[in-house]
């Protein structure tokens, strides 16, 4: 029997002709997942760097989002090439990864997704989801069509050279992070700060000058409209966390005193 995987986050945004709209899943809940893989967005980001998730629970919010029509990516915490195997043979098939700053780090990155001898990838298909056991037929010779691959530009160093990053064979986009970026620029906290977005702006020039698709991440709709206005292809809008506590608090503060919610804001 064949199976057939599913297009990749770089073929949705080849086929889209507007930018794409998502959200972060930050939970580590497959079933928090689900709800918001069923909202109407055009994707989902499973985030593993600053996210209470390890393999188990990436495996079964993949799982849970798979019938959903909504392309999931799977944020790894770091570029190593045994974590990033290890999200692969989970079945990932769009892995965005973080505090890229520089062409050569962004090598090493496409050298970890490809199998030898282009690449650094640990060839395990028949053991694994990512080829469905063996089902998806010549995964091995055809894996390239299969993943795609994002880096995220964060630092003062990553916007420098972010063009170059885009350039790199294999990298099929680019995603700014103002969080970090601000840090970087020692504006902690101040990710829309002027000139933080105007490194931001810098940053979506030179990647798309490289012909390269970039997205950035962006909660206050005004801001996200204006990245989206200079170009942005893929934009993050919110997250399932941060929704839920801004829900919350909002509730608390139709149906609770004040007195009572300042008097248990410190448990």
């Amino acid at each position: 029997m064949s199976f057939r995987l599913t297009p990749t986050f770089r073929d949705a945004l080849a086929a889209s002709d507007r930018p794409l709209a998502g959200m972060w899943v930050c939970s580590g809940s497959p079933l928090v997942a689900e709800i918001c893989a069923g909202a109407g967005l055009d994707w989902l980001l499973i985030d593993m760097e600053h996210s209470p998730n390890g393999l188990e629970s990436v495996l079964a919010q993949l799982q849970a989002v798979a019938a959903a029509p909504v392309t999931p990516v799977v944020r790894v915490p770091i570029g190593d090439v045994v974590t990033i195997k290890q999200v692969l043979d989970l079945g990932a098939q769009t892995l965005l990864v973080p505090m890229i700053s520089s062409a050569a780090e962004a090598a090493e990155v496409v050298a970890a997704v490809r199998y030898p001898p282009r690449g650094r990838r640990g060839v395990g298909s028949a053991l694994a989801r990512s080829a469905r056991w063996n089902r998806v037929d010549d995964y091995l010779a055809d894996a390239d069509r299969h993943v795609s691959v994002f880096v995220q530009v964060e630092t003062v160093e990553g916007v420098a050279a972010a063009g170059e990053i885009a350039a790199v064979d294999g990298i099929d986009g680019v995603f700014v992070g103002p969080s970090d970026l601000a840090a970087s620029m020692g504006l902690l906290g101040q990710q829309t700060h002027p000139e933080v977005t105007a490194a931001v702006l810098r940053a979506f020039d030179a990647v798309r000058a490289a012909g390269v698709p970039v997205g950035v991440n962006a909660f206050d709709p005004a801001v996200a409209e204006t990245y989206r206005d200079a170009g942005a292809a893929f934009i993050l809008v919110g997250a399932d966390v941060a929704l839920l506590a801004r829900g919350s608090e909002a509730l608390a503060t139709r149906w609770v005193p004040e007195a009572d919610r300042t008097r248990r804001a410190g448990y």
